[in-house]
């Protein structure tokens, strides 16, 4: 037997996920994230039975709803859907999936479209804090056409502004989790810092570029031990979504390309 439940495909950021209005699934979590499970095809490796993209950045869910908060708009609820296991995971945010939360609340009625721009406050539910974003709505409707370029995604669009309220170590209840301002791991110098309210992630720096840090197996392999034991310190669950590692250097060093020639630094993210 199968049941209608609607939903929204919509990219936010670089990535790509199904929206859900929280009153259209089941209320409690173990049907819910069953229904989850089956919308994205999990748990197989090409989920080819379902809408996810065989790719944690396209296996995601928000779940979104009115917020009975004072001054707030929105509940969103971020669920990454994991693809090779019968498993949910809502203990990350999710920033991509965030910047089409406003939107889809406007599309479905929960908030009213000012003339011009829509500024909504966003409570993510995962780390209990709260943004304002700023949706594009002229003649009061949402529009998606714009100049806005990000990387990572092709093409353009409208802009979506985001500010994040009180954030600084909010995912991990301080700025610095480990609580140092240096780590040093295998003779790597690293610092590990909450600075938004989205998820914890490892810095490593020096003169060589970036991309060159991050091709190195070795650097690989001990960024990703530092990160894997800072998300089983700082994050209850299983680890399904690691922090992320952030390579950066001086960007007059290496001034490769007419953008590297005037940026101040260089950065690779990988996760």
């Amino acid at each position: 037997m199968q049941t209608r439940i609607p939903a929204v495909m919509m990219r936010g950021g670089t990535s790509k996920g199904l929206y859900f209005l929280a009153s259209d699934l089941p209320p409690d979590v173990v049907t819910r994230d069953k229904v989850l499970l089956a919308a994205m095809g999990s748990p197989d490796t090409r989920q080819i039975d379902g809408m996810g993209g065989a790719d944690p950045l396209t296996s995601k869910v928000a779940i979104v709803s009115s917020s009975s908060m004072d001054g707030v708009d929105v509940d969103y609820l971020f669920a990454q859907v994991v693809i090779e296991e019968a498993r949910v995971d809502t203990a990350p945010n999710c920033g991509n999936m965030l910047a089409g939360v406003g939107a889809f609340a406007i599309e479905q009625g929960i908030v009213k479209a000012d003339d011009g721009e829509t500024t909504l406050r966003i409570h993510m539910v995962n780390s209990g804090n709260l943004c304002d974003q700023t949706v594009q709505t002229p003649g009061r409707q949402v529009t998606y056409d714009g100049a806005a370029r990000i990387d990572g995604a092709p093409g353009t669009a409208a802009p979506v502004m985001i500010n994040f309220l009180d954030l600084a170590g909010s995912a991990c209840g301080s700025l610095l989790p480990t609580g140092n301002v240096i780590d040093d791991v295998d003779g790597v110098t690293v610092t590990c810092a909450v600075p938004t309210a989205i998820n914890p992630s490892a810095r490593t720096s020096g003169s060589n570029r970036p991309a060159t840090v991050m091709s190195s197996p070795k650097m690989s392999a001990i960024l990703w031990r530092y990160c894997s034991a800072v998300r089983r310190r700082t994050v209850s669950g299983p680890p399904s979504v690691v922090p992320p590692s952030i390579a950066m250097s001086d960007g007059a060093a290496h001034p490769t390309t007419a953008q590297t020639a005037i940026a101040e630094m260089l950065i690779r993210f990988t996760f």
